[in-house]
């Protein structure tokens, strides 16, 4: 078992390695310093108690979008989370933009990231257009820009991400001995 599952199944306190990680916040008024950053700062703190040692960005939508995720996959992070820009406004373009940089869609976060908000009592949860996927063996999840939708997103991403950022990387599933 590799010390990524580890870290996941011990409550997100890793033993082995840590996983290196990107928070990305996609916001046109807080890259601009129109506002402060509310759910990247929340999603950096949940990204840390799920056993990551995370660096943070604030970008504005569109084309800085696919840079930002184009370099974090080039610099050795093995997950980014992005929070913003998934919404039905015509300036949402997280999805369009993550789109470009992942090879294979791993839908099945995604999905159940809306779910578990609509289950919540969050109908507009469904509106939610975000992605997730690899670019290579880097895993790419986009959640919604509230806080709220990030700590419900991270609540389902938690208990899976260590293994999938384990089996992105070529690991096995653990085995009964």
């Amino acid at each position: 078992m590799s010390d990524a599952w580890s870290a996941a199944t011990d409550g997100g306190m890793a033993r082995g390695p840590v996983i290196r990680a990107l928070a990305i916040t996609i916001s046109n008024r807080a890259s601009a310093g129109v506002y402060e950053d509310k759910s990247g700062p929340v999603l950096a703190d949940l990204l840390a108690e799920a056993g990551c040692a995370v660096d943070t960005l604030v970008v504005p939508d569109g084309d800085p979008v696919e840079q930002a995720l184009l370099d974090g996959a080039a610099s050795g992070y093995r997950v980014i989370v992005t929070t913003g820009g998934t919404g039905l406004t015509p300036s949402d373009r997280t999805p369009e933009m993550t789109r470009k940089v992942i090879d294979r869609e791993v839908p099945g976060i995604a999905e159940s990231i809306r779910a578990a908000g609509v289950a919540a009592g969050i109908p507009s949860a469904m509106l939610s257009r975000g992605l997730a996927g690899l670019a290579g063996d880097v895993l790419i999840v986009n959640l919604p820009g509230s806080s709220g939708g990030v700590k419900d997103g991270m609540q389902v991403l938690t208990p899976v991400l260590a293994h999938a950022v384990d089996q992105a990387r070529g690991g096995d599933h653990p085995r009964a001995e």
